[in-house]
């Protein structure tokens, strides 16, 4: 008898709906499986019949030939179990084979006849629902990723046997045991505040920019200036999510099995903070089926580089691409993956090996050490950071004297969401959300500058020496700042703001480890 019953295959971001195809006849006992399927899904055969056996069910003795197509595609993991399982039960009769029909399955078996949970549920849930499919059946521990997508009727279960007792007696999500409810919504964890900032007003204000506008941010600085404390508390201030943006970030987090199945929907924006020792592949993803890195998992959020020079060169030019284009793409012998790379790079550096430089009297760095220090992060790298702010070491005065509150995390905030809402009226009907996202052929028409502005750029423009990459840059950050001043025009004064944070230049002429520290003045609040 001839059955067939629907599933799905994770490539990158992308899931592929296949069908498994099951005929049973007679003849030699055979168990034959075709349609380009991996090692690992050719060992579903073992945990079938065992998983049957210990589920007391009997299947006859038959040949038995099983067809995953479409057959160009790769099929990995254990994803293929449970639509295996319910396809040759329907071929033998032990449930009607129509009970399939509209019917998608993805699950692991264990050998005991229990239901293994699986990544990816929320894309799946997705993308059947986008192909027509009535009902989604899958683990129960994924049932709550799948109930995100609200419009599709998905069942959870645990066992093999609930599995056939659903598909004969037809059971409903109000009356199946095997249902459970999505979990209540993540409770706040009580971020860090930026009240507990003191002193550093200028990397504060360089904060809120990079935040409003999703730019790029470099702190640099001596040890024990408050710029991991400062980095830390960049979540308090940051927008909140879209419901497109929640279920793009939740997809990622599915595929790659690190979402709270209490809790499927991310609501805020993730925090990525990898270690220095980080492989490149630690950060762009990969392997032989490729999964999202720290880069991905960062997308529509923050990737922090704490100790920004101590990382691999090989790991920081990684960053180069994604960036720039918003996505990173990896390319293997079985296809090429895109996945999505659109976050605020927010990093935390010394400026020498022992953290003490530009002051000589205490550091005791060569001007050799300086220069290798510093040479680890690539001009093309620094070309593309929005914001360069200089931490200085916090006074005793703004430390221990100073009895006035810092601004709370919640003040700011409250700014941030109302940049976030004239960005949003700003790019309404186009793919961007942010200033930062501002193409180059788009620069003219969303960064209006008065004639002021224009002499002022066109004058630093050669004077700082500045690239067409970072003339767009400093546009867009003088975007985010006349926002911030509920302009519709750039100012002067606002590519003056912007100027300022531009990266240090590279002088081999000025001093002897090879840089020039342009003095920074402290943004105050008049």
């Amino acid at each position: 008898m001839y059955s067939q019953i629907s599933s799905a295959v994770v490539s990158g971001l992308d899931i592929i709906p296949v069908t498994v195809e099951t005929d049973m006849s007679d003849g030699l006992p055979q168990f034959t499986m075709v349609g380009y399927v991996s090692a690992q899904v050719r060992e579903a055969e073992d945990r079938i019949r065992t998983a049957f056996r210990n589920s007391n069910i009997e299947l006859p003795v038959k040949r038995v030939t099983i067809n995953i197509s479409p057959a160009d595609i790769r099929k990995n993991g254990s994803f293929y179990d449970l639509p295996i399982a319910l396809s040759l039960l329907a071929s033998a009769g032990l449930i009607p084979p129509h009970s399939l029909d509209g019917v998608m399955a993805v699950g692991e078996l264990s050998l005991s006849g229990n239901i293994n949970s699986v990544r990816g549920a929320l894309p799946v849930a997705s993308a059947a629902l986008s192909s027509g499919i009535r009902t989604l059946i899958l683990p129960a521990a994924n049932l709550a990723e799948a109930r995100a997508i609200r419009r599709l009727s998905s069942v959870g279960i645990r066992t093999l046997n609930e599995a056939v007792g659903f598909l004969r007696h037809g059971k409903t999500a109000e009356d199946a045991d095997c249902f459970t409810a999505a979990g209540p919504a993540a409770a706040d964890t009580g971020d860090e505040d930026f009240s507990e900032v003191r002193g550093q007003q200028t990397a504060r204000r360089a904060a809120e920019i990079a935040v409003s506008g999703f730019h790029n941010l470099i702190l640099a600085g001596v040890p024990g200036a408050g710029k991991t404390m400062l980095a830390k508390r960049v979540p308090s201030i940051l927008p909140s999510l879209t419901e497109k943006e929640c279920l793009e970030i939740s997809t990622i987090y599915s595929i790659a099995g690190l979402l709270d199945p209490a809790h499927p929907m991310i609501r805020r924006r993730p925090f990525r903070s990898p270690h220095h020792t980080a492989s490149p592949q630690a950060l762009a993803g990969g392997g032989q089926v490729p999964r999202p890195g720290e880069i991905t998992l960062a997308h529509r959020g923050v990737l922090f580089l704490d100790e920004l020079p101590e990382f691999s060169r090989k790991s920081l030019e990684i960053l180069r691409q994604p960036l720039e284009e918003r996505e990173i793409v990896i390319s293997r012998a079985s296809g090429c993956f895109r996945f999505p790379a659109n976050f605020l790079l927010l990093a935390a550096m010394n400026h020498c090996p022992c953290g003490q430089f530009p002051d000589r009297n205490r550091c005791t760095c060569s001007p050799w050490d300086i220069r290798a220090y510093t040479a680890r992060i690539s001009k093309a790298l620094m070309d593309r950071i929005d914001l360069w702010v200089e931490c200085p070491a916090v006074s005793y005065a703004d430390l221990l004297t100073d009895n006035k509150p810092a601004e709370s995390s919640a003040d700011i905030r409250l700014r941030v969401e109302a940049v976030r809402l004239r960005e949003a009226e700003r790019f309404r009907g186009t793919p961007f959300h942010f200033n930062s996202e501002i193409p180059p052929g788009s620069i003219r028409q969303f960064c209006e500058m008065d004639s002021e502005a224009e002499i002022r750029l066109s004058r630093m423009y050669d004077s700082c020496h500045l690239s067409a990459r970072s003339c767009h840059r400093v546009l867009k950050v003088a975007r985010t700042i006349a926002d911030m001043d509920g302009s519709d025009v750039i100012h002067g004064i606002h590519i003056d703001e912007a100027l300022t944070f531009r990266t240090p230049e590279k002088s081999p002429n000025e001093d002897d480890t090879g840089f020039r520290y342009q003095h920074i003045t402290a943004w105050t609040d008049t």
